[in-house]
């Protein structure tokens, strides 16, 4: 009897320097729309922008703590900059629920 083999997919590769790039460039035309073009109603939406990008790292870190990944605060931190302190303050408690993604009173998002 033959064994049978599953043939595994190529390990898919993320560019994510160019999705970062791109991303950049999206954030800054939005800002060019804003200030550039006057457009101050569009104010509050390049706010809400920034509420998002904190929310999206918030999940991140949380992610990258939990399995399969379970990094540390100080490989988090090392990534980052920043003391593995600093990371276990800012992230630890919205890992755990008990604050609200970006770690801002809403009133100043």
């Amino acid at each position: 009897m033959t064994a049978i083999t599953r043939s595994r997919r190529p390990k898919r590769e993320y560019e994510n320097d160019e999705f970062a790039a791109f991303v950049r460039r999206i954030l800054r035309a939005y800002r060019r729309r804003v200030g550039t073009n006057g457009d101050i109603a569009a104010l509050s939406g390049l706010v809400e922008l920034r509420a998002e990008v904190d929310a999206a790292i918030d999940q991140a870190v949380c992610e990258l703590r939990s399995e399969p990944w379970c990094y540390s605060w100080g490989q988090i931190a090392d990534e980052l900059g920043i003391s593995r302190q600093a990371a276990s303050m800012r992230w630890n408690r919205v890992a755990k629920g008990d604050r609200k993604a970006g770690g801002q009173p809403s009133r100043l998002r």
